[in-house]
C-alpha cells in the first residue's frame, strides 16, 4: 500500500505549501468506529468539528485541529474507523487515510470503549500498532463516565500498552491527565507552533460529487481526503491551513450540502448544518459546479446561500476535461461561462474559472483570482469618485416617482466592513431623502453602475440608505 505523500507535499505548480510548524507535534486519534473518537477530538479541540453520532464510520476523512490544553500547542488528527463498514469501498479508503495520519504522528491515541469493553478487533488493532508503528502510543478507554468505572481499566491491561489512561471524552473526565501524559510523550519533540490569526477562509462548497474533496487533494497534491463516486463522502467540514504565494489561508472542504434523506436525516442534516454554518463563517466561497451537468436547482440554492451570506464568491467549472471539445475550445468556453452567469445571474459578478481537479489543468488559477479578489476589497474609493459616478448614473437614468416622490441622493461615501478584511462585500452609504423611494430594480442598478466603474470582480455590494430631510 502505497502512503507515501506527506503533510508537507507541495503542488509547486499552484504555490501551495503546508505550514512547517505542524512538521512535528501531530498526534493522531485511531482506533474502531464508534468509540468516541470524535467525542475526544472535540473535546480536545475546544470546540464541536467533527461529527459525533452513533452510527459507525461517521467520521470519513481525517480531520485536523490544534490543541491548547497542554503546556504547548500541538495538532490533533481525528482519523476515520478503521474497519468501518467491512468489504466496503469506503472501508478501504478510510483505513488508508487512517493510517497515512498513523505513519506521520509523532505519538498515537489508541481509543477504546469501556462500555463494550475490549472487541476482536481492538485486539486486531493494538497487534497491528505495536507491530508497524514505532511511534509511540497511549491507550485511552473512553466512556470512564464515574469514578466507580476506573476499575474496568484492568481489564484493558492485556492489550499491551505502557500508558494506559480512562477518561471521559463527553464530560471531560480524565482529559487533564491525557493531555499531561502528551506533554510528557511529546517533550522536545514537537517545535513551536505559531498561531496564524486572522487567516482568510476559504470554503470549497456545492452540492455532493462535484469534486470538492478532489480538488483540495489537486490543491495539496496529497491523497489526504477520501474522494469516491458515491455522493456525500465527506461528512465534516475539514480545515487545513496552508500557504500560498506567501499568503496565508484556511481551506475548508464542506460536507455536500442536500436536502436529507429520512434513513439517515440527523447525520445528513447535522453536516448540512456545518456545512451553512462554514459558509457563515467563511471569507471567500469557492462554489464547486460539474461542468457536464452545467448549473442545477441545487447549484442555484447553494449559491443562494452564498448570496444571503453576502460572501465573496468564485466559481469553479469542475470537470472541465470531460467537456472541453477539440477545436473551438475558447468559444465553447465563452458560451459555458455566459451560460452559468445567466443561470447564476444574482452572483454574477463571481468569477469563473473551468479546470479540472483529476487532471489539475488550470487549478493554478484559483489562488491568483483569490489574491485578485483581495486586492479589489482593500481599496477604497474616493468620497468624491463616487458621488461623481453614482450622480451621473441618476441623471442618466433617473428613478421613478413613487406616491409623487423621486428618490434624491444627497451624499454618498464608502464606510468600513464590520469584519475589517479584504474579502468583506464593500459597503456604499447613501443619504437619501426616504429610502422607501428605493425600488430593489433601481438598486440593482446603482449597484450594477458602481460595479461597471468600480470591478470588485467577487465581491458582493452592499447598499446602505439613510433618510435625510430635503433641502429647499
Amino acid at each position: 500500500m502505497k502512503t507515501g505523500r506527506s503533510f508537507s507535499h507541495l503542488y509547486r505548480e499552484a504555490g501551495v505549501i503546508s505550514p512547517g510548524h505542524f512538521s512535528t507535534g501531530s498526534v493522531a486519534i485511531v482506533g474502531r468506529p464508534n468509540v468516541g473518537k470524535s467525542a475526544l477530538f472535540n473535546r480536545l479541540a475546544g470546540e464541536r468539528i467533527s461529527v459525533v453520532h452513533s452510527q459507525p464510520g461517521t467520521t470519513r476523512d481525517f480531520i485536523v485541529a490544534i490543541c491548547y490544553l497542554g503546556q504547548f500547542p500541538f495538532r490533533i488528527v481525528d482519523t476515520g474507523g478503521i474497519g468501518a463498514e467491512r468489504g466496503s469501498d469506503f472501508s478501504a479508503k478510510t483505513t488508508t487515510a487512517s493510517e497515512t495520519a498513523m505513519q506521520e504522528a509523532e505519538l498515537l491515541l489508541f481509543v477504546t470503549d469501556a462500555q463494550t469493553g475490549i472487541v476482536p478487533l481492538d485486539e486486531e488493532l493494538s497487534k497491528r500498532l505495536r507491530a508497524t508503528v514505532g511511534q509511540p502510543s497511549i491507550l485511552v478507554v473512553n466512556k470512564i463516565d464515574h469514578e466507580r468505572q476506573e476499575s474496568m481499566l484492568a481489564d484493558f491491561a492485556s492489550l499491551g500498552f505502557e500508558f494506559c489512561i480512562g477518561v471521559s471524552a463527553i464530560h471531560g473526565r480524565g482529559i487533564a491527565a491525557l493531555v499531561l501524559c502528551i506533554d510528557r510523550l511529546l517533550s522536545g519533540k514537537t517545535k513551536q507552533v505559531t498561531q496564524w490569526k486572522n487567516v482568510p477562509r476559504v470554503a470549497i462548497v456545492g452540492r455532493p460529487n462535484v469534486g470538492k474533496s478532489s480538488l483540495i487533494n489537486a490543491i495539496l497534491d496529497e491523497n489526504r481526503m477520501i474522494v469516491s463516486e458515491v455522493p456525500g463522502t465527506t461528512r465534516d467540514a475539514v480545515d487545513i491551513t496552508c500557504t500560498c504565494h506567501g499568503a496565508h489561508y484556511t481551506l475548508c472542504d464542506t460536507a455536500g450540502i442536500r436536502h436529507p434523506s429520512k434513513g439517515r436525516a440527523s447525520i445528513e442534516a447535522f453536516s448540512i448544518m456545518r456545512s451553512i454554518n462554514t459558509i457563515e463563517r467563511a471569507d471567500i466561497c469557492l462554489l464547486a459546479l460539474d461542468a457536464q451537468l452545467g448549473v442545477t436547482s441545487q447549484d442555484k440554492k447553494i449559491a443562494g446561500l452564498v448570496q444571503k451570506a453576502s460572501k465573496a464568491v468564485i466559481i469553479l467549472l469542475n470537470k472541465w476535461d470531460l467537456v472541453k471539445p477539440q477545436r473551438w475550445q475558447q468559444k465553447f468556453l465563452h458560451e459555458l461561462t455566459k451560460e452559468t452567469r445567466r443561470n447564476l445571474f444574482f452572483i454574477s459578478f463571481a468569477p469563473v474559472i473551468t479546470l479540472s481537479a483529476k487532471t489539475r489543468e488550470h487549478i493554478q488559477r484559483i489562488f491568483p483570482t483569490i489574491q485578485k479578489i483581495s486586492q479589489h476589497g482593500a481599496h477604497r474609493v474616493g468620497t468624491g469618485e463616487l458621488n461623481r459616478l453614482l450622480q451621473e448614473a441618476l441623471r442618466r437614468h433617473p428613478p421613478v416617482y413613487r406616491n409623487n416622490k423621486r428618490l434624491k441622493v444627497y451624499y454618498s461615501t464608502q464606510v468600513r466592513s464590520e469584519l475589517h478584511h479584504p474579502f468583506s462585500a464593500p459597503r456604499f452609504l447613501l443619504f437619501v431623502n426616504d429610502p422607501r423611494l428605493l425600488a430593489s430594480s433601481y438598486r440593482s442598478y446603482l449597484i450594477g453602475q458602481i460595479r461597471k466603474h468600480l470591478g470588485l470582480p467577487g465581491l458582493p455590494i452592499e447598499l446602505l440608505l439613510r433618510g435625510k430631510e430635503a433641502k429647499d
